[in-house]
């Protein structure tokens, strides 16, 4: 006899649906075709010990099993349910009439319940773009996979449930979810604020500024400064997620397993801080069965580098393309995956491996050799990219007990949301560009090209204060959002010196002049 159920193959991004066909004749061989590795190979245990533990028992016969298309390698535990469903159909022990209506997914446990699987939204969507009536997922899995609209999705803990669904049993309603409801509940709930951050008030304009433009931005000062408090409240000031941004974001983390039970969509922007000692793959993800790495788990938010001269060189290297392309291509021998990355770049670092040079109140023991040296493991390429260099000076004590409490996050964001909402309009025409830091060479001629008073004031800027060439284009792009926060329709003389003041490690003294 020849059934066939219905899954899904996970790769990379990228969901192709798969047939189980399931033949059973007479004999006593098993086979399984299809390009299954290791986990699916070994499912022919897991589903026998499930069925003898729940009453049924596992065929006696002549099995082939094919997993179509038979090209594309089929891995993880996702497939115990569906292959296993195909044999009880197979061997007469339930209906099979249902079948071609679901998509089934799930790994089984040995009583026969439903353990949860990577994955389960972009399956969800691969299942309603192949017009399935419905998708049945582990417990787990189901608000995850619950947010797809025009599917009907049941979440199922055991294995019976399975099969009493699949023979017409009633009293099985699938889950409904209020997407947009709670997405929007949710946008506007931090747990950190910029109202805690007492002083700073330059720095607190410097990540406005790189919140409203999308500027890559390093922040140098000593230890306790708050270089990483700052850090860690960026999102809160961001523009808030889109529906269709959160579903790219929340099928990256679907895919990785990163959602946590009992979450739908992912309401606020990601704020990933890998630590110094990570290494290229889980940077930027591959491994064998293809994983999204710590850049793209960054999508749409926020990509935070602590302490970046501790990063291995090499590593830092590799993030010199995603932001660029703001895409990330994975190429092996057996496969090539391709994964978004569009992520704001937020680093912090000390000044010099002690951490005080330049600080007045602190000595440094540094020689100005380990300096040159420490400051050396940021490559000219990598700094290129970054708009935003941003000097911080640790607030003494005294000032610290005695400020008050800091403007909200709240009535920064709306600044950067107004600034943000000109932009969309202003590259509605050109596609794939949103902010002023994804503008091309041309764009900036033509949406941030100084005045004349503006020009000579560059001019004597970067010879006086030896910029580098490669700021200059920097300095226009980071003008162009600080005219953008005043409204103001003109890149002005005032917004060019506001710019220039953010390009400290691109000045010629700077390692003579310190903080």
């Amino acid at each position: 006899m020849l059934v066939k159920t219905y899954c899904a193959a996970v790769n990379g991004l990228e969901v192709t649906t798969v047939t189980i066909e399931v033949s059973i004749t007479r004999g006593v061989l098993f086979h399984l075709t299809g390009l299954g590795d290791e986990t699916v190979r070994e499912s022919r245990d897991r589903i026998a010990a499930a069925l003898m533990n729940n009453g049924y028992r596992f065929p006696v016969a002549d099995i082939t099993i094919n997993m179509a298309p038979a090209d594309i390698r089929k891995e993880g535990s996702g497939y115990d349910l569906p292959l296993a469903i195909g044999l009880l159909a197979g061997n007469g022990n339930m209906q099979n009439s249902m079948l071609q209506d679901y998509m089934l997914v799930g790994e089984l446990g040995l009583d026969g319940t439903l353990q949860p699987i990577r994955g389960a939204l972009p399956i969800a969507i691969r299942a309603r773009a192949q017009h399935f009536k419905g998708l049945i997922v582990p417990r787990q899995n189901i608000r995850e996979a619950a947010v797809v609209n025009n599917l009907d999705v049941y979440g199922m803990e055991h294995i019976t449930e399975v099969i009493d669904f699949l023979n017409g049993a009633e009293g099985f309603e699938p889950t409904r979810i209020d997407t947009r409801r709670e997405f929007y509940e949710q946008q506007s709930h931090f747990d950190l604020d910029f109202a805690d951050v007492r002083g700073q008030e330059s720095v607190k304009r410097a990540l406005e500024v790189a919140a409203a433009g999308g500027h890559n931005l390093i922040m140098i000062g000593p230890p306790g400064s708050g270089k990483s408090m700052m850090a860690k409240r960026l999102p809160s000031i961001l523009p808030p997620l889109s529906l269709s941004e959160s579903l790219e974001t929340t099928q990256i983390h679907s895919v990785a397993g990163k959602l946590g039970r009992n979450m739908s969509l992912i309401s606020q922007r990601p704020f990933r801080s890998p630590h110094h000692t990570i290494s290229q793959v889980a940077l930027v993800g591959g491994g064998s069965n293809p994983q999204p790495g710590e850049i793209s788990l960054a999508h749409n938010g926020v990509l935070f580098a602590d302490e970046l001269p501790e990063f291995n060189k090499p590593t830092l290297e590799v993030l010199r393309q995603p932001l660029e392309d703001r895409k990330i291509t994975i190429s092996r021998a057996k496969y090539t995956t391709e994964f978004p990355c569009s992520f704001m770049f937020v680093a912090s670092m000390n000044p010099c491996p002690c951490g005080y040079y330049g600080d007045p109140t602190h000595t440094c023991v540094c020689t100005p050799g380990q300096i040159q040296r420490y400051m050396n493991k940021i490559s000219g390429p990598l700094l290129d990219r970054i708009d935003i260099q941003c000097e911080i000076a640790a607030v003494p004590f005294a000032q610290l007990s005695q400020m008050e409490p800091g403007e909200p996050s709240a009535v920064i964001r709306e600044r950067v949301i107004a600034a943000r909402r000109i932009q969309e309009e202003r590259f509605r025409p050109f596609k794939g560009i949103h902010c002023n830091a994804m503008m091309t060479e041309r764009m900036i001629h033509q949406f941030a090209e100084p005045d004349e008073k503006s020009l000579q004031l560059l001019r004597m800027a970067m010879e006086r204060l030896k910029l580098s060439a490669r700021a200059y284009n920097r300095i226009l792009k980071v003008a162009r959002t600080i005219a953008d926060l005043e409204g103001s329709e003109k890149v002005q003389s005032h917004h060019i010196s506001e710019a220039v003041g953010y390009r400290n490690l691109d000045r010629g003294d700077w390692a003579e002049r310190g903080i």
